[in-house]
């Protein structure tokens, strides 16, 4: 127990003075997943929206497939990565294994379907409301799937919301792919994997604070942003 309080007070230290360490590994981990929301969202979204508003031969069958992709092992698609990028691979002359690029890789694979998944469902539930007022003004299809993002943004602020916590909290495949690299490719969650295999506490609980801080502070923010508590819509 006096351990346990030993490394609680420590890692509140490195916390309040700012660790250059203990910064460097957020402030990366953050880059990595946000380029990683970002770049899921600009292909799960519009996705999302082509599902819920155009029907073809396949749709349902895509629909099953992201939903079953859910709960795709992150392992499994951090080793389908890697085989992908390593000097044998079919793309290992770009050279990016073991870079923060490859981990932005892995994070998209595994958050288009979450994001995606969420997303069909609230487009889907609009689009039943605004079919036929949107099919009697003879719009064209790119203007049906903008009016849905917009007129649904909040709940797609919702979704990337649980693609980022998806992302942020993720360290099976990052750290295949990532290799865990001091100073290169070291994030929150593989470094506290680390730090806890050495038996340093007092990093690992900072690192673990630093992580469960910016999860909650970017939930405030897209609370914030959808504007959920304010004019009585919380």
């Amino acid at each position: 127990m006096v351990d346990l309080w030993s490394g609680l007070a420590q890692a509140f230290w490195l916390v309040v003075t700012l660790n250059s360490e203990l910064i460097e590994i957020a402030l990366r981990s953050l880059r990595v997943s946000m380029t990683a929301l970002l770049i899921a969202s600009l292909i799960a979204m519009p996705l999302a929206a082509l599902l819920a508003v155009k029907r073809f031969r396949w749709r349902r069958v895509i629909i099953a497939v992201l939903n079953a992709l859910m709960g795709l092992p992150p392992v499994v698609v951090g080793l389908v990565v890697y085989v992908l990028l390593s000097r044998s691979g079919p793309l290992g002359v770009l050279g990016l294994l073991f870079t923060p690029t490859a981990m932005v890789i892995a994070q998209v694979v595994i958050i288009v379907p979450l994001i995606a998944s969420i997303a069909h469902q609230a487009l889907r539930d609009l689009w039943q409301e605004y079919h036929d007022l949107l099919i009697s003004m003879n719009v064209s299809q790119w203007q049906k799937i903008h009016t849905l993002l917009w007129d649904t943004r909040r709940a797609l602020l919702t979704a990337a919301l649980a693609g980022f916590g998806r992302a942020i909290g993720e360290v099976g495949a990052i750290m295949i792919v990532g290799g865990n690299i001091d100073h290169a490719t070291r994030v929150l969650t593989t470094a506290i994997a680390l730090e806890t295999g050495k038996g340093d506490f007092a990093l690992a609980l900072a690192l673990g604070f630093v992580l469960i801080a910016m999860a909650i502070s970017v939930s405030l923010s897209i609370h914030w942003l959808s504007g959920t508590e304010r004019e009585g819509r919380w």
